[in-house]
C-alpha cells in the first residue's frame, strides 16, 4: 500500500511540477508583478499581488482537483480523464501556434497595463485575482494540474500537499521579483527593469515553446491511454 501511494505521489509531482513552471514562466503575471515595484507603495502593492496571485491559483487548481475526484467517483473510469488531456494538449498546441503566428508582430499593450503604475495595493490584490482565474493559458494549465491531482490515489493531507506544491512553483516568478525587492530594496530595480523589457520583446517566443512541449507531452499521453 505505501509503495502505491509513493508511486502516486511521484506520478503527480512529475504531472503537476511542469504544468506549474509553464505557469510560472508565463510573462502574463510577472510583467504586472515588476511593474508594480515601480509604484509609490512597492512593497505594499507587490505583496498584495503576490498574495492575490497564490489565491487565484489556489482556487482554480483545488476546484479542478475536487470537480475530478467528485466525477471521478460517480463515472468510476478514466476514460474521460484520457480524453481531458487530449483535449487539454490540442488546446496548448492551438496556443502554440497562435503565439509563433504573432510573433515579431507589434500590438499595444494591453490597457490594465498603464493602470498598473498607479495601481493602489487593494487594485493590485483584485488584479492579481482576476488575472489568475480568467486567463485561459492559467485556467488550462491549473485546471490540468487539478485534473492530475484529483485523480491521483492519494489522501486529503497529500492532496493538499500537492496543490500547495503547484501553486508555489506556479508563483515563485511573481514571488522572486517580490522577495528581492524586499531584501535588496531600489538596487534591484534596474535589472528587474531589463528582466521585464526582454519578456515583453520576447513573450511570444516564450510561450510557443512553452505550450509547444507541454502541448505534445498531454497529447502523447492521451493518445497511448486510448491503446
Amino acid at each position: 500500500m505505501a509503495s502505491n501511494v509513493a508511486t502516486d505521489w511521484g506520478f503527480v509531482l512529475a504531472e503537476v511540477v511542469p504544468l506549474a513552471l509553464a505557469i510560472a514562466a508565463s510573462p502574463f503575471a510577472i510583467v504586472p508583478a515588476i511593474l508594480l515595484l515601480f509604484t509609490e507603495r512597492p512593497r505594499a502593492t507587490g505583496g498584495a499581488f503576490l498574495a492575490g496571485w497564490l489565491l487565484g491559483l489556489t482556487v482554480v487548481t483545488t476546484a479542478a482537483a475536487l470537480l475530478t475526484s467528485v466525477l471521478e467517483a460517480i463515472d468510476g473510469s478514466s476514460a474521460w480523464l484520457t480524453w481531458a488531456r487530449i483535449v487539454a494538449g490540442v488546446l496548448l498546441l492551438a496556443l502554440a501556434v497562435r503565439k509563433l503566428m504573432r510573433r515579431g508582430t507589434v500590438t499595444a499593450p494591453p490597457p490594465w497595463i498603464a493602470s498598473v503604475s498607479s495601481a493602489t495595493p487593494s487594485r493590485a490584490f483584485v488584479l492579481a485575482v482576476v488575472m489568475s482565474v480568467a486567463n485561459p493559458k492559467i485556467l488550462v494549465l491549473a485546471g490540468a494540474a487539478g485534473v492530475i491531482i484529483g485523480t491521483a490515489d492519494l489522501d486529503r493531507s497529500a492532496t493538499a500537499l500537492a496543490v500547495v506544491i503547484t501553486v508555489v512553483v506556479a508563483a515563485i516568478s511573481v514571488a522572486v521579483p517580490v522577495l528581492l525587492y524586499l531584501v535588496l530594496g531600489q538596487r534591484v530595480l534596474r535589472p528587474l527593469g531589463r528582466a521585464r523589457d526582454w519578456l515583453l520583446r520576447n513573450n511570444a517566443i516564450v510561450m510557443a515553446v512553452v505550450f509547444l512541449i507541454l502541448g505534445v507531452a498531454l497529447l502523447r499521453e492521451g493518445i497511448s491511454g486510448l491503446w
